[in-house]
């Protein structure tokens, strides 16, 4: 059985993607993101691909890549498309896990009528919450366990990124009912080698495994 995990997050701009990288390095993985939004600058695909040294064949290719960075379905309607969510199948591939990232957070809107949560609740594959540690953190994080949990949606666990805050952290695990895989610091300088080696000491392989 093919290993696919879905990285999702409380808010953008987190470090999501950069966790996705360390996590898809951990697990020899393969990367995809189903939607891209925002093309000017280095995409998360490319991101991944770099700091995780994935061979061009490990990144999936996207199922929509929309100029605008912004939400899915603003970045799709002034691109004059509309995104079919059914068109995001995820993949399997033969021999390597998956690593799947979402965008932004779980409440993100795909087309007029369908947010992220509810192609996440089709998919009924499990979920890795990426959160930060700073001030707003527990609100974020409980709203998001919530409405995850209200669709059946199997969370392995939470990943914190940022600096330690141990009351933050220990309050949401407690409250959530979610188990802590570890956290992701700030990395500087960010780069392939420095990711991989903080994410291995923060992080066990075990624990993304069935």
């Amino acid at each position: 059985m093919t290993l696919r995990i879905v990285v999702t997050g409380t808010d953008t701009g987190i470090g999501k993607t950069v966790f996705a990288a360390g996590l898809t390095a951990l697990l020899g993985a393969c990367y995809w993101k189903p939607v891209q939004a925002g093309l000017a600058e280095e995409t998360d695909s490319c991101c991944v691909q770099r700091l995780a040294e994935l061979a061009d064949d490990r990144v999936l290719p996207e199922a929509y890549r929309l100029a605008e960075p912004a939400s899915p379905h603003r970045a799709a309607r002034l691109a004059g498309i509309s995104i079919d969510p059914l068109r995001l199948r995820p993949p399997r591939v033969v021999g390597r896990p998956v690593v799947i990232e979402g965008v932004g957070g779980v409440m993100v809107p795909l087309d007029s009528g369908t947010l992220y949560l509810d192609v996440f609740a089709r998919w009924q594959l499990p979920v890795v919450l990426c959160a930060r540690t700073s001030l707003g953190t527990i609100n974020h994080s409980l709203l998001s366990l919530a409405a995850l949990r209200s669709r059946g949606i199997d969370v392995l666990g939470i990943a914190f990124i940022g600096d330690g805050h141990d009351d933050n952290e220990d309050t949401i695990c407690r409250l959530g009912e979610v188990r802590r895989l570890g956290r992701l610091p700030w990395v500087t300088p960010l780069t392939a080698r420095s990711l991989q080696h903080v994410f291995a000491t923060q992080f066990q392989r075990t624990d993304f495994e069935p």
